[in-house]
């Protein structure tokens, strides 16, 4: 089965490391994600702390490494959190997200979702090849 991973993007409220000022938030995200592993699609979920507590590796052409600590600069591109899925089709995974507890109420906050590749129980060669060909079904429309 697909597996799907909702990402909760940053705001800047999450990477001052601020939580919302509502107290129905963590019972209601609570409330989902136990929804969601009664129904037997929750894989793992969490927040993330801010970016200031984090570091990038990063590699360059020639395979040289380079760490940065953060914070970084743009929070439109940060996750404040995961959440993890199994689920039979692109439009379950849809479902879910739709009713995804705002993370942010009061301000708007963008919920993004992304099939994760296939192959995590295989051996290497058959993962490979899975993901290739995941790949080349993307490149050509399908």
């Amino acid at each position: 089965m697909p597996r799907y991973m909702i990402q909760v993007r940053a705001t800047a409220m999450s990477e001052a490391g601020e939580f919302p000022d509502d107290p129905t938030l963590v019972p209601r995200m609570m409330a989902f994600h136990d929804e969601m592993a009664k129904a037997g699609v929750l894989l793992d979920g969490a927040g993330l702390q801010p970016s200031s507590q984090g570091f990038r590796v990063q590699y360059d052409a020639a395979g040289e490494v380079l760490v940065t600590d953060g914070p970084f600069v743009e929070t439109k591109e940060l996750i404040a959190g995961y959440t993890l899925i199994e689920v039979r089709s692109r439009n379950e995974a849809l479902a879910w997200a739709r009713r995804f507890p705002a993370p942010f109420p009061g301000q708007p906050c963008c919920i993004e979702v992304r099939p994760l590749m296939g192959g995590i129980d295989l051996p290497p060669e058959d993962a490979e090849r899975i993901i290739r060909d995941q790949l080349a079904t993307i490149k050509h429309g399908g």
